[in-house]
């Protein structure tokens, strides 16, 4: 993948922020300078990239990797000041009542300005790559959708504007890609193709990959007849799951990269060092 903006999603539970950061840190151990952003909930990313958390100023969190959170009125606080030349404001919390009841009236307009703080920093050219850990498939399609909601509402004028160079480059596939993380199972695969109809329908943004977390490798040897043991029982359980993993592998749409499950590895830093061994190229 080659775009400079990847904006990661997927079911809830499926380990889209594991994945997120370990495109960042695979991407890092190329020599690409990246930017990873938290764009709802910050703490998975976070966690995986090993800090605490992530506030709306850019820091260095690992050699080559900068991260951020988004935190809307700062964005909107941003916007402001950088496109209708509005001063800095001393305090944020009007900023942050006056865009919640700006919100309330208009739709579109949260996820617009979070959308919009990743575009812009993918519009900067500071980066090789922009790595956006995005709100589950569930939601989004109103952030991919948001920029194209706002631009019908408005007639013209600089909102006008910046809406269309944002709807732009999500539509770039040179420059933007939507990775979908899913699991093998039932409920997460049909999340999933529900997901990439609609973005197929839309064209507002082209999928970049479709990447299956969790996949058991075959067993490697029979299972015992007795299940009654320990060995047995979990033999049974192994290869019970791996042919359900790849009765669903099968229904999935779009399937790209296979990332495996990780026994024994409980620390998310390290389970993001893991996938992104997986994920650099041969």
């Amino acid at each position: 993948m080659q775009q400079q903006l990847l904006i990661v999603t997927g079911k809830g539970g499926v380990g889209k922020s594991a994945v997120a950061a370990a495109l960042a840190i695979e991407a890092a151990r190329r020599g690409r300078k990246v930017l990873a952003i938290g764009m709802v909930e910050k703490r998975g990313l976070a966690a995986h990239l090993g800090v605490e958390t992530l506030t709306y100023e850019i820091g260095e969190v690992r050699p080559g990797i900068f991260a951020m959170g988004i935190e809307r009125p700062a964005a909107l606080d941003e916007y402001l000041r950088i496109v209708l030349r509005v001063p800095k404001l001393s305090r944020i919390g009007p900023v942050a009542r006056a865009f919640d009841a700006l919100a309330s009236a208009a739709p579109g307009i949260r996820e617009t300005v979070t959308m919009g703080k990743v575009l812009f920093e993918t519009r900067t050219n500071n980066w090789d790559l922009v790595v956006a850990d995005a709100p589950p498939s569930g939601a989004i399609g109103s952030h991919i959708r948001a920029p194209k909601t706002v631009s019908e509402l408005v007639g013209a004028g600089k909102v006008r504007e910046q809406t269309k160079w944002m709807s732009d480059l999500m539509a770039d596939r040179t420059r933007t890609g939507l990775v979908m993380v899913t699991l093998a199972e039932e409920l997460p695969t049909i999340e999933t193709a529900e997901t990439l109809d609609w973005i197929a329908n839309e064209e507002l943004i082209s999928v970049a990959e479709v990447i299956t977390n969790r996949i058991l490798e075959p067993l490697g040897a029979k299972v015992p007849v007795d299940v009654s043991s320990p060995m047995g029982a979990a033999a049974a359980l192994h290869d019970g799951i791996f042919h359900e993993q790849q009765k669903w592998l099968a229904e999935l749409p779009g399937r790209g990269r296979a990332l495996p499950y990780l026994f024994g590895v409980t620390g998310p830093v390290e389970v993001a060092e893991r996938l992104a061994d997986v994920l650099e190229p041969r």
